[in-house]
């Protein structure tokens, strides 16, 4: 699958701008503040519906306008695909394909396959187990349709649960027969939930492992467990052993939207104990992983977006890393650096297609 071309309009910094991809590596350059992650961001917003930076739909609207387009032409599977996502202040936002109107925005996740490494990824290590749920969900989601939808109805169930919980504490009540309802519906989506993330897990380890020793040439151990109370006993017994506490908390405070990955290197929390270095290894590795797993599942080639791909990293390791996306394993590739020459130096070394694209001083 490739990007052919892409057409901003009134997104974030960018008044109107056009670029034409070369279909292997195409380098972004330019100074600070000039826009690159926002073209990246751009071709993520395509994927998914979204900013990958700023969920907020409004503020990545170019200030003083109303309304922002994205316009992407693919090539896929030997066929043209134009996807072109708008939004307007106030308003729905409004994805089409080949001039189409989604229904829903869940029946594009899939269809463009992308990965992004950033050094916002570092999220993943720093916040609460909420980000690295939604890395493992948004994966699946990718190449499983009817994950998504679980997921939805999970939330949506969860959200009644508790509105009941905060209704009983507030009118001093409690009805079992309504709650025993939405605890019956919460345990058959999230054993679902649990299993699909289980057998994800059992397939997704061992890919990032090889892809971890392979950026860190075996240096370091590394591992990533699944933590879940499901592991251990069924939700719906869960639920029921933590109904006194449910009640008093006014919510729910037992289920998979409280499971966590924990990255751990040579037995103990990349968090405390990683390098800025290390800590960077483990999230390329991750996402490269990631890469692989959504490959094998759709059977296409994703496009990776490599942001600030330098930070933290010595000019070795970038290079060892371009190296292993450049196989004829993986499609194209989209790099964000401030320094042309070191960016071309690195990328000349290993591919002869390639475009560097100069991006000068604009105000944010």
């Amino acid at each position: 699958m490739i990007l052919k071309s892409l057409s901003l309009l009134n997104y974030k910094n960018f008044d109107t701008i056009n670029f034409d991809f070369d279909d292997k590596i195409n380098c972004l350059v330019g100074n600070n503040g000039v826009g690159k992650t926002n073209i990246l961001d751009a071709i993520y917003h395509l994927s998914f519906g979204k900013s990958y930076f700023n969920p907020i739909t409004s503020q990545n609207i170019k200030h003083a306008t109303d309304f922002f387009v994205i316009d992407g032409l693919y090539e896929k599977e030997n066929r043209e695909e134009k996807v072109l996502i708008s939004a307007k202040r106030g308003q729905k936002k409004v994805i089409k394909r080949n001039g189409k109107v989604y229904d829903k925005f869940s029946e594009h996740i899939g269809f463009l396959p992308l990965v992004i490494i950033s050094p916002a990824d570092r999220d993943l290590i720093t916040e609460g187990s909420d980000t690295r749920r939604k890395f493992i969900d948004g994966v699946i989601s990718q190449s499983d349709n009817n994950y998504l939808l679980l997921l939805l109805k999970y939330s949506k169930t969860l959200s009644q649960r508790n509105a009941l919980l905060k209704y009983f504490a507030a009118n001093n009540t409690f009805d079992p027969d309504t709650l025993e309802i939405y605890n019956q519906q919460l345990h058959e989506y999230g054993e679902e939930i649990h299993l699909k993330r289980t057998d994800f897990l059992k397939t997704f380890t061992p890919i990032f492992l090889n892809r971890y020793q392979a950026i860190s040439s075996g240096l370091e151990k590394v591992a990533l467990t699944y933590e879940s109370k499901l592991s251990g006993t069924d939700l719906l017994t869960l639920l029921k052993q933590n109904l006194a506490k449910d009640k008093m908390l006014q919510y729910t405070s037992v289920g998979i939207h409280k499971d966590d990955l924990s990255f751990e290197i040579e037995g103990y929390p990349i968090k405390k104990f990683g390098s800025q270095g290390q800590q960077k290894s483990f999230l390329i590795a991750l996402k490269l992983a990631q890469f692989d797993f959504i490959k094998k599942q759709s059977k296409v080639n994703p496009i990776l977006l490599l942001d600030d791909i330098f930070d933290k990293l010595d000019e070795k390791r970038v290079e060892h890393i371009i190296k292993l996306v450049d196989d004829q394993n993986f499609g194209q590739l989209f790099i964000s650096d401030t320094h042309a020459e070191r960016t071309e130096e690195v990328v000349k070394k290993i591919s002869k297609s390639y475009k560097i694209i100069q991006l000068k001083n604009s105000p944010e």
